[in-house]
């Protein structure tokens, strides 16, 4: 039987954050070799510059060290746009969410925005292979900018894109609201009914948010769910290793 993944990917990871994140880290790490993907704000809600902030730049230089991948996650992962126009966007912008900073930028912009997160990459020496939307939202502006950089992937809650092209590719994902406890117990039956469902795809992604972290009932689910799965077989991975192994490697070839 082929391997089957499983992979842990924590959002909107900057130095305001980092301390819900420890103990759940911490338990993971206890757990053995366990890679992940954290998705690192640079410039966290416009308060967070992770330049200036050394202790958090050495903490993930430490993660890069254990086997962790790093990916740009928006710039300030915060819409300070103007203000919606249309009922749709003010449904996309003030309702599903207030931090879709890449749902309404041109071409321009958002070239702009990952020119300077890939620079704050570069000067720390982290490798960088890809992008992802705070809330998962794009312009169309934004998909022609992220073919432009170097960068190899983006993804949304259910598919990776390879970049230039966007080649889709099927990648299910898991992921919480948990800001009262009705969302918690309606994301834990959505989770397990989901799990379920996929319970023989190649890989399964778990995507955590530092809300999550904030409450007992939702962290212990990512942590037994971590455990469960592989007690069932799966087997930890990053994505841009899943990536490589699976479909980078052969286009490069190609």
């Amino acid at each position: 039987m082929a391997e089957r993944n499983v992979m842990l990917v924590l959002h909107d990871v900057a130095p305001e954050t980092w301390n819900d994140y420890r103990p759940f880290v911490e338990a993971v790490d206890a757990l053995g070799n366990i890679p992940m993907t954290l998705l690192v704000v640079p410039d966290f809600h416009h308060r967070n510059s992770i330049d200036k902030d050394p202790a958090f730049i050495q903490l993930m230089d430490q993660r890069l060290t254990r086997g962790d991948e790093l990916a740009l996650h928006g710039y300030f992962h915060c819409d300070d746009a103007s203000s919606p126009s249309t009922p749709r966007d003010w449904f996309m912008r003030r309702v599903y969410t207030w931090e879709g900073e890449f749902y309404t930028l041109n071409q321009a912009q958002a070239r702009e925005r990952l020119n300077h997160g890939m620079a704050l990459f570069q000067r720390f020496g982290w490798p960088l292979h890809g992008f992802v939307a705070p809330a998962w939202l794009m312009s169309e502006g934004t998909r022609r900018a992220l073919s432009e950089t170097p960068l190899r992937y983006t993804s949304d809650p259910q598919h990776f894109y390879l970049l230039p092209d966007h080649t889709r590719i099927d990648a299910p994902g898991l992921v919480w609201s948990a800001r009262s406890p009705w969302r918690r117990g309606m994301s834990w039956l959505f989770s397990e009914q989901a799990a379920r469902r996929h319970r023989k795809a190649p890989l399964l992604r778990l995507g955590l948010h530092p809300v999550d972290m904030r409450h007992d009932f939702s962290r212990r689910y990512w942590l037994d769910l971590l455990k469960r799965l592989m007690n069932e077989g799966r087997v930890p991975i990053n994505k841009i290793n899943w990536l490589n192994r699976h479909y980078l490697h052969e286009r490069q070839a190609a």
